[in-house]
């Protein structure tokens, strides 16, 4: 009951601070906000008094650790305490006058609401007070320490940017904007969570992103009720469509050259304060195989890239079905030297294909997992040494058959050239090798049409996520399986960029003739 009553307190706390103004008393309007950060040992009141207008009794309050001190001292309590506002100063408005005059700030607005002045004085902002007026000014000195922009571990490249993004959002989209100078560039503001009020950042570019996704994504961020988000993929989960599907419908990247290129396709970016992971939609299913660095190399050797990716996108799923469905259920298909050397292999092993397959993958993924989460030359040290020995270990111990380790070692080398994919790569894998299991050949057909079912159902913010994918008309596969040269891509994608489909486009250069 205690704790009910608690949350009771909490909900009619916040209503109360919704409901409140300002007063015309400094020490009134002072004890209203230490009423409301009660018990909060960071918050910081200070007061101080012109040596010259005993008018100009003022307070500032900010919360230690969020603000640069040398903005609150040098631009705020130094001006109002040495200035001779006796001079020059309208003394029927002196807030207005210290705004103006006075306080040394490049952002500096007048509010009266106490819910947006707390949220302000949260986010790292100073409020100053006066006696004597019920408006407060509130004043950007935002200063807590935040991480260097570095190259972003999970998207290292050869060749581009090295530039990646950190968790300080005016940080990311400055990136953003240094890449794209061009003032139909947008952004829109929002916060998100009870409690948190974590800052997020709608970014587009105006004459080229489709309203209708636009309006789609507002409202879809509009209905989010939440306590608090942490990171980008708490809303990544919020707004996706199908969200029973493992193909992810909302894309994130944390290399600002794949969000500047995106939003020049007429995609929508979405920031989140807190996160380096920025999440851009419609998400197609193409962009899976896509890699920033195909548009900075040769597009023969980019489209052979993206080539292997797709191809082994799919080998990942398929391969250990279709071996199982071999020696098991369709051995007359294989070659008889082929059959028989797998025969061999098979001969002291107790264990089934189909269970040795699932045990196999299923230490893999265990392998991956730990390499992941341990430090990196260690779990650099446990995948290869834990896959070499164990995979000696079991052929030798005669538990599994050597083609059994070669195809468990084909399909995880080829699942993790696309981790973009290995979530829905995994879950569909085990089915179709379920499938498989059963009924063969045919098993691992029906599972087959049932995810390419599923791919052709799903749409992301109402374009069809197979879009681009078996269609090559009006330059729509130009850009999809293959990477073709930039002086033959001149529409954008359709859909995606509603507004303006052609895009500028470079003259070839023939070069010259030698003479």
């Amino acid at each position: 009951m205690s704790g009910n009553y608690e949350i009771t307190n909490n909900v009619q706390e916040n209503n109360k601070i919704e409901n409140r103004v300002l007063d015309k008393s400094l020490y009134n309007n002072i004890s209203l906000f230490k009423n409301i950060f009660k018990n909060d040992e960071m918050l910081i009141v200070r007061e101080f008094q012109n040596k010259r207008l005993k008018a100009a009794e003022c307070c500032i309050i900010y919360i230690d650790g969020m603000v640069n001190r040398e903005i609150v001292n040098e631009n705020i309590i130094q001006p109002v305490l040495r200035s001779d506002l006796s001079e020059d100063i309208e003394r029927n408005n002196l807030l207005e006058e210290l705004k103006k005059k006075v306080i040394v700030s490049n952002n500096v607005n007048m509010e009266t609401e106490v819910n947006k002045i707390v949220n302000s004085v949260i986010y790292g902002d100073t409020l100053f007070l006066l006696q004597g007026y019920d408006k407060a000014l509130v004043i950007s000195s935002q200063g807590w320490e935040s991480r260097q922009i570095t190259e972003p571990s999970s998207a290292r490249v050869v060749r581009g940017p090295r530039e990646g993004f950190t968790e300080s959002i005016m940080v990311n989209l400055s990136l953003v904007r240094r890449k794209i100078k061009n003032p139909d560039l947008k952004f829109k503001f929002k916060e998100i969570g009870e409690r948190t009020n974590t800052k997020t950042c709608i970014c587009y570019i105006e004459d080229l992103a489709s309203e209708d996704i636009l309006n789609e994504l507002i409202k879809r961020l509009n209905n989010i009720k939440i306590d608090g988000i942490i990171d980008s993929g708490y809303i990544q989960e919020l707004i996706r469509d199908a969200p029973y599907t493992p193909f992810e419908t909302v894309g994130s990247s944390e290399r600002p050259d794949v969000i500047a290129a995106k939003l020049l396709e007429g995609r929508i970016a979405l920031f989140v304060d807190g996160s380096p992971f920025v999440l851009t939609v419609p998400y197609l299913v193409v962009e899976n195989f896509q890699a920033n660095e195909d548009y900075y190399n040769n597009y023969i050797f980019s489209t052979m890239n993206r080539l292997i990716r797709g191809i082994t996108a799919v080998t990942s799923v398929a391969i250990p079905a279709i071996f199982l469905s071999l020696v098991t259920y369709h051995q007359e298909m294989l070659p008889t030297p082929m059959l028989l050397s797998i025969s061999a292999s098979r001969e002291n092993v107790p264990i089934p294909t189909s269970v040795s397959l699932f045990v196999m993958l299923f230490i893999f993924d265990i392998l991956r997992e730990a390499g992941v989460r341990m430090p990196t030359p260690i779990g650099q040290a446990v995948n290869i040494v834990g896959t070499l020995v164990l995979g000696q270990a079991a052929v030798e111990a005669n538990l599994v058959s050597a083609p059994v380790i070669i195809i468990t070692a084909l399909t995880g080398m080829t699942t993790l050239i696309n981790m973009n994919f290995i979530g829905a790569t995994i879950i569909w894998r085990n089915l179709l090798l379920i499938g498989a299991s059963f009924l063969g050949i045919y098993g691992f057909l029906m599972v087959l049409i049932v995810l390419y079912m599923n791919l052709m159902s799903v749409r992301s913010f109402g374009v069809p996520y197979m879009m681009n994918v078996t269609r090559a008309k009006d330059h729509d596969g130009q850009d999809a399986w293959i990477r073709a040269p930039w002086w033959t891509m001149t529409l954008r994608p359709k859909i995606v960029a509603a507004k303006n489909l052609v895009r500028e486009s470079p003259v070839r250069n023939k070069g010259r003739k030698a003479k």
